[in-house]
């Protein structure tokens, strides 16, 4: 196949792929190397993700095609649009993860598609490329697949065999708006498609504990993905509707895209794309109620001022803490763990660190202060051994003196 040729289809189906948010690599298995095989997800290379210790993760992203049968308003690979057409053979996104990998670039892939022929059809493409890897190449890389919810649940089972992590696209935050912009997809089937996952994940976890020779099954778990700013869905929907995702699904990441304009997608979508930052505040908002112990009612009071959206000029925790001022300062050599991770400035290693120094010493404000990075956010909100904020939380202009400045955010 002449070179041009396939760097002209990368180009398409690469681009096609980034409006997937959901390939972080996050809960990799690490592989013993001296069993054979090539591919690690312990290397480095270019980045792309990173995994939750730090490591980076570099991926091959793209769509076996971007052809595809539905007609999703929101997609621009939707059958109606008129985007450049591309696809690859699974043979051929094999010998790509291969030259990609040997060349240092990449520790893994990424892959989707859209639904060409049939969810069947498109899927048994798809494990066919893990199979290969995995099978005729000892490749012992990262993979992802993002599985077809309507695809028979035995190439699913398959799927889970060859691939570290899947993922079912949930697409949009309401039911309502699925069955308006996207009516050939059933937020029934998505969800079942989820259960099943879970159902298998979990048993193949069980298993694992009774023996060490049990087969494996996506053992990075499964995620999801929910498009920002198509429908009317405020951030408090979407919290929401990501909070009980997590509980009924036990998801890895629920991963927030925001919405890009199509052209010729009609008068039913918004013409602009929503602000970066919007996104941005829903992954903090996200990880207030998986890492620091928020509920969604608690973030949305911070939200509750401007119709259910997250402020853009200010972080979620201290959106609430603003409107909870009477709950400070806290002491910080005596709050507990679960108060002082609602504290603005102080994330999860610094709590913990306080807490480990506060066993041997009564802390002042510079003890806190070396730290953490976001000494102004902390210190109107505590109290130390040398230290009180005085009239500080309660003055008007608190808010707008802890407000970020504006900056340009990293697309990284």
């Amino acid at each position: 196949m002449a070179i041009a040729d396939i760097k002209s289809r990368l180009a398409i189906l690469a681009d096609a792929a980034k409006y997937d948010a959901s390939c972080a690599s996050s809960g990799s298995e690490k592989r013993d190397s001296r069993s054979g095989g090539i591919g690690s997800t312990e290397g480095m290379g270019i980045c792309h993700s990173y995994a939750p210790d730090g490591r980076c993760i570099s991926l091959l992203k793209i769509l076996l095609t971007n052809h595809c049968v539905y007609d999703c308003l929101y997609c621009v690979n939707r059958v109606s649009s008129d985007t450049p057409r591309a696809r690859f053979t699974p043979e051929e996104v094999v010998d790509l993860t291969l030259a990609f990998y040997k060349r240092n670039y990449i520790e893994g892939l990424f892959l989707s598609s859209g639904i060409v022929k049939s969810p069947d059809h498109t899927m048994e493409q798809l494990v066919r490329v893990a199979r290969l890897l995995r099978e005729a190449h000892g490749f012992r890389g990262y993979i992802h697949l993002k599985t077809i919810p309507d695809a028979d649940p035995a190439l699913i089972a398959q799927a889970g065999v060859w691939a570290d992590r899947l993922s079912v696209n949930v697409e949009l935050p309401k039911e309502q708006s699925l069955a308006q912009y996207a009516p050939q997809k059933d937020a029934g089937s998505i969800r079942r498609s989820m259960g099943n996952l879970r159902l298998r994940i979990d048993e193949a976890r069980e298993e694992k504990a009774r023996t060490r020779r049990a087969p494996r099954f996506a053992p990075a778990g499964q995620s999801t993905q929910m498009i920002v700013g198509a429908d009317g869905a405020s951030d408090v929907d979407i919290l929401r509707s990501s909070s009980l995702l997590y509980g009924s699904y036990d998801l890895k990441r629920v991963y927030y895209s925001a919405f890009s304009p199509i052209p010729g997608a009609g008068a039913k979508l918004p013409p602009v794309k929503p602000p970066l930052m919007r996104e941005h505040r829903l992954y903090q908002a996200d990880w207030l109620y998986r890492f620091y112990g928020f509920s969604v009612d608690e973030i949305a009071e911070g939200a509750d001022a401007h119709g259910g959206m997250l402020p853009l000029d200010k972080d979620p925790k201290l959106a609430w803490a603003l409107v909870n001022r009477a709950l400070f300062p806290l002491d910080v050599n005596t709050a507990s763990r679960e108060e002082l991770l609602r504290v603005p400035g102080l994330g999860v290693k610094t709590v913990n660190e306080i807490l480990r120094l506060r066993r041997l010493q009564k802390l002042r404000i510079d003890d806190v202060s070396k730290l953490t990075r976001s000494r102004a956010a902390f210190r109107p909100f505590v109290t130390a051994l040398d230290w009180r904020p005085g009239a500080t939380l309660d003055s008007a202009q608190l808010a707008a003196r802890l407000a970020p400045k504006p900056q340009q955010l990293s697309l990284f």
